[in-house]
């Protein structure tokens, strides 16, 4: 990145904050401003909100200054990497996006961004079958690392989510260098950052898996069964259990002299399934939800399970798919992937036909698959034993659906997308949660930029903002529009917006395919509604005011309060409502004008207008 004052800038995270403008090394101020710079590096160029700053500078009860305190920071910062620059002016390095500051960096100008490329070149590498290349990119990869992220400003720095997020990230490239080694045979050139990582990790057993069979093929066996017994206690003294399958199998390796490789002509004794479906090029923002994904699956024992769900069209498949090429490096086994059908025009799939197809991708012939649903299940866990496998099970109906597809040990990844939410998987399966939201302005507008192209977007901002409020925020709608300018000759945005539906109506988020439009997608959740929860969600729309309360939908629907309760409690499962203030539900403008057709052409016009005389009376009662 180049600075106003002529000289190239480059930020450094991966150890201790560094900042170096034209070969000169600066000093980033003392430790609040140090801490400021440090999250916002860590983020990489996403945004930051004031909230989350303040938070990081005041472990307790932040005074009533600390809005300003961080605006000051900000300011000095801004000095630093700009001399000269006014005060007050925001430079071009940290910008402010409404409530949140976003520092511009690229893969040139910031060595954690650096770091992800090589460890993507190392995971495309694996894909392709060239483990000579994936060390190679790895080894590249750890050499950016000085010490741990952001070293020199604990306890922050080994507390917050970001900061272990990133840890997590280094954690994942040493398992697959690990691998890699091992298929290349030169598992003594990854001793080192192995040792760092399993001391930092000390009760993650794939970390100390790999770090016993590289001391035991550089010829240290000693140390190797020392190591062993020392995990061992540690497991047992701070978790109360014995070592899982995954270290049992290295140890046993070692004890029987099978920690060598058997060389690259070796055939694997069993498939290595590659079935994840693309990356959208177009994805963007979602920082939060990827670094709470990353710190989940990071931690000791962390969760074997991400439940994502979310309301028609907000972006959860998208969001899985992204996660799942970020983790893919970690579990060299392969990945599964598979459409339940949950939602959608088609019966949703059963869990047997889902097995029949995750057996056959490792390895089991067709007449050797027992055709009893339990019988699938045990064969489908013992292939699964021992390995390390990334399962995606996409767009579930419910937890029952997936219940016999989850692995039964803890070397395996499994992330699951629903429309409804996964309480169950949560409490049966220790699911880790991860509610997809509707992204913000900021986000949306990116999206759209992605889907577009960045010139015709910022060509006309009040255009594209009319866009991305006409479409609710909604991804799916996003993505119907941006469909449509490119069917079209290069059409203006200003163009795109005003061929939106007017407010309340869908006829503008109608696509080539039936299948693919908004109605269709919402009509899939609605389906699958019992029939009192069905006719509450047609009448919602004549209900006044943004939100409504449970005695209010009680009233509206004319049944007793515990049914009300029961009904919302449905719709609020199914994200076809959402609880955003205690008590107060809310419908997504483009799911309330879906709501609003089904009422206007499927029911007695007079049984609505009892339901708004209802309601008209329920409130004039409550004052």
């Amino acid at each position: 990145m180049r600075a106003e004052a002529g000289g190239t800038i480059g930020f450094s995270v991966l150890g201790s904050i560094r900042v170096v403008r034209a070969g000169v090394e600066l000093h980033p101020g003392a430790r609040q401003q140090r801490l400021v710079l440090a999250l916002l590096l860590a983020r990489a160029g996403a945004p930051v909100s004031l909230a989350e700053l303040v938070e990081l500078l005041w472990d307790e009860q932040a005074p009533a200054s600390a809005a300003n305190v961080v605006h000051r920071h900000v300011g000095a910062l801004r000095r630093l990497l700009e001399p000269g620059l006014p005060t007050r002016s925001a430079g071009r390095h940290i910008v402010r996006e409404l409530s949140t500051y976003r520092l511009r960096v690229d893969e040139q100008s910031l060595d954690l961004l650096k770091f992800r490329s090589l460890s993507r070149l190392a995971s495309r590498s694996v894909q392709d079958g060239d483990p000579e290349s994936a060390l190679r990119h790895c080894l590249d990869a750890l050499r950016l690392w000085r010490g741990r992220c952001a070293a020199g400003l604990e306890p922050a720095s080994r507390r917050h989510p970001a900061f272990l997020a990133v840890e997590a990230e280094r954690a994942g490239v040493v398992r697959e260098a690990a691998d890699a080694a091992e298929r290349c045979g030169r598992l003594s050139e990854v001793l080192a950052p192995l040792r760092q990582a399993a001391e930092q990790h000390p009760l993650d057993e794939s970390l100390q898996s790999r770090l016993l069979l590289a001391l035991a093929a550089d010829g240290r066996q000693a140390e190797a069964v020392e190591m062993y017994r020392v995990v061992r206690r540690r497991l047992g003294d701070e978790l109360g259990v014995e070592p899982g399958e995954e270290l049992r199998q290295a140890y046993d390796r070692l004890l029987h002299q099978r920690t060598r490789p058997a060389g690259p002509e070796s055939p694997s004794p069993l498939p290595r399934p590659a079935q994840l479906p693309p990356d959208l090029p177009s994805f963007s923002g979602r920082d939060d939800l990827l670094a709470d994904a990353r710190v989940a699956v990071a931690r000791p024992g962390g969760s074997a399970v991400l439940a994502v769900d979310g309301m028609p069209g907000v972006g959860k498949t998208a969001l899985a798919v992204r996660l799942a090429h970020e983790f893919a490096a970690g579990y060299p086994d392969g990945q599964l992937y598979v459409d339940l059908r949950g939602y959608g025009r088609e019966p949703a799939m059963s869990p047997a036909e889902a097995l029949r197809g995750f057996l056959g991708s490792l390895g089991v012939p067709r007449q050797g698959i027992p055709a009893e649903l339990h019988a699938q299940a045990g064969m489908y866990r013992s292939r699964l034993a021992g390995r390390r496998l990334l399962i995606v099970l996409d767009n579930c109906r419910d937890a029952e659906q997936v219940r016999h597809l989850l692995p039964g040990g803890p070397g395996c990844l499994t992330i699951v997308t629903s429309r409804s939410r996964l309480t169950a998987l949560q409490t049966t399966a220790g699911a880790h949660p991860l509610p997809v939201g509707l992204p913000s302005a900021g986000e949306a507008r990116t999206m759209l930029s992605g889907m577009l192209g960045a010139g015709r977007v910022s060509a006309d901002t009040a255009a594209v903002d009319a866009i991305v409020d006409g479409c609710g925020r909604l991804p799916l709608a996003l993505a119907v529009v941006a469909a449509r300018a490119a069917s079209l000759p290069h059409p203006p945005p200003a163009q795109l917006a005003a061929e939106l539906a007017p407010p309340g109506r869908l006829d503008g988020f109608d696509g080539d395919d039936p299948w693919t439009g908004l109605r269709a997608v919402f009509s899939w959740s609605y389906q699958a509604l019992s029939s009192p929860a069905a006719r509450l969600f047609r009448l919602l729309p004549l209900h006044p005011g943004p939100d409504i309360s449970i005695p209010a939908a009680a009233a509206l629907a004319g049944v007793a309060l515990r049914t009300g309760r029961t009904l919302i409690g449905e719709l609020s499962r199914a994200h076809l409502i959402s609880e955003d203030l205690p008590g107060r539900y809310h419908v997504h403008d483009l799911l309330l004008a879906y709501a609003t057709e089904l009422g206007e052409d499927g029911d007695d016009p007079a049984e609505r207008a009892a339901a708004r005389l209802r309601c008209l009376q329920f409130h004039r009662a409550i004052g």
